[in-house]
């Protein structure tokens, strides 16, 4: 009966795995007891030497985890280093309330101006500041206290401070703070985020939604990034480290616990985490707070050219095999790219060795670079690649802005001029080389404002006469009595207008 029980499994293995009858595994479990007795008397097989394991690889001076051992390692040295220099950010600002009853004849005839007096709103908003010097230096984004008329500071320890703006920059969406204090502040170093590479591992420390502060890790998901809609920068650190509203302003900090980058936005549907953050490097940041220890304003060096990306039929009308590079648009008869020798059509591929993928990426280059040094181009020119060396200055402010209200009863009643200078266009985002007569300011319930005119529309002429300066549009459209045909720049394009 054992016999037959192991005959059906030996068949049934035979069925699953024909290969084991040829093996002899079967004739050694049927054969005569002679054979089972000889084939146990067969001395064992020598073990296989089993190889040590392999030291943890490095690539480019960094390791991965070798054993369990190493993946148990904490952030905590880490953060006990740094977080006592992120602090929570809180801005206030008064907004007027208006009453509901103002302009009713009837209520005002009881009660008067009380209906306009009414007591201010207060709007706060909260976010993350990062302490860079001792003195109480602190950087955070400017749309953290945009219109504030007071920002407070709270340190991870208790203590609040109330806070004075030293610098802020829009179009960078950076702003430094200062706090007074008796003893030296908790600050965090500034690392070179140049030396940043793509899935290094970071932490954010922040304050998301008001609940205090927190620390959170991820790795450097992509570098460069650029046309992500928050600002100029240019060139943004991507994380999947998760950053949430109230983290804005708050530190991105490398293995070392040094600032690697200030966390700005993220890529959200929902408001929330998605995995997708965005933090400007410290190398812009450090330019940053440079130009507040001057007590300056942050300028972007000029130099009187403008710039557009390259696209694949340009690309392959130049002779490069990928469309990459800044495609040189236009070139002031003064300035320093025009005294380096470039020229429009050129392509500029890189700088001091960095290369440029786009002008975002060149502008972000030029800016952390700094005014009063020179830059090495690498440019691609008429089929050959030659190297220029520009010299990084301020913007002039030539011709001087000779600020105008304009009044009357003409279509520019109400608009505030100027004459447009590489400064004043750098101070409103418009190009370096454009020249003439820009509205820096309108009144709303103006002529101006009525007839379409917007601040940064450039006057180009009137009436077919060029707008050359302030002056000489004002006495323009004073002479006019009826009739006003004028050309205007915006965005880029051309228009005319005509009033009657």
């Amino acid at each position: 009966m054992k016999n037959k029980k192991y005959l059906l499994v030996a068949t049934v293995l035979l069925t699953a795995h024909p290969a084991m009858a040829a093996d002899g595994w079967l004739s050694g479990l049927f054969g005569n007891k002679e054979e089972r007795q000889a084939a146990s008397d067969t001395p064992p097989a020598a073990p296989v030497p089993i190889e040590p394991a392999a030291p943890a690889s490095t690539v480019t001076g960094r390791q991965v985890p070798a054993d369990a051992t190493e993946i148990k390692l904490s952030f905590a040295p880490l953060v006990k280093k740094s977080a006592s220099a992120v602090v929570n950010v809180y801005a206030a600002r008064a907004m007027p309330q208006r009453s509901p009853f103002a302009g009713d004849p009837f209520f005002e005839q009881f009660f008067g101006r009380r209906l306009q007096q009414q007591r201010p709103r207060m709007q706060a908003s909260l976010g993350s500041g990062v302490i860079v010097d001792q003195s109480g230096l602190i950087v955070t984004n400017n749309h953290v206290i945009r219109d504030a008329d007071e920002v407070k500071v709270a340190l991870s320890d208790g203590r609040e401070f109330t806070s004075k703006v030293l610098l802020k920059d829009e179009r960078g969406d950076l702003a430094v703070l200062k706090i007074e204090g008796d003893q030296p502040f908790p600050s965090i170093g500034l690392a070179d985020s140049d030396a940043l590479e793509i899935g290094d591992l970071v932490l954010a420390i922040g304050n998301p939604f008001g609940i205090g502060q927190t620390v959170t890790n991820g790795i450097v998901s992509a570098l460069a990034r650029t046309h992500i809609g928050v600002n100029d920068a240019g060139y943004f650190i991507q994380t999947d480290a998760a950053i949430n509203p109230g983290n804005s302003g708050g530190a991105l900090i490398d293995m070392r616990g040094d600032l690697i980058g200030v966390n700005t936005a993220i890529f959200s549907r929902s408001g929330g985490s998605n995995g997708i953050g965005f933090a400007i490097p410290s190398n812009m940041v450090r330019v940053f707070v440079e130009a507040a220890k001057k007590g300056g304003r942050f300028e972007r060096p000029y130099i009187g050219a403008s710039f557009t990306p390259v696209s694949p039929d340009v690309a392959a009308a130049v002779g490069l095999d990928l469309p990459r590079g800044a495609l040189v648009q236009d070139v002031a008869a003064k300035g320093p790219a025009n005294d380096a020798g470039l020229k429009p059509g050129d392509v500029v591929l890189a700088i001091d060795g960095f290369v440029v993928g786009d002008p975002d990426v060149l502008g972000y280059r030029l800016a952390t670079s700094g005014i009063g040094r020179s830059v090495s181009l690498d440019v691609l020119s008429a089929g050959e690649r030659e190297t220029l060396t520009l010299a990084l200055a301020a913007a002039p402010e030539d011709p001087p802005r000779d600020l105008r209200r304009l009044e009357g009863e003409t279509p520019f009643s109400g608009a505030t001029i100027a004459n447009l200078s590489p400064r004043l266009a750098d101070e409103l985002d418009l190009p370096a080389t454009k020249m003439g007569v820009v509205v820096t300011e309108i009144d709303p319930r103006s002529f101006a404002a009525r007839f379409g005119l917007r601040p940064k529309d450039i006057i180009v002429g009137l009436n077919g006469e060029p707008a050359r300066s302030t002056q000489a549009f004002e006495r323009m459209a004073d002479a006019t009595r009826r009739g006003w045909r004028y050309e205007i720049e915006r965005d880029g394009k051309r228009m005319v207008q005509t009033v009657r």
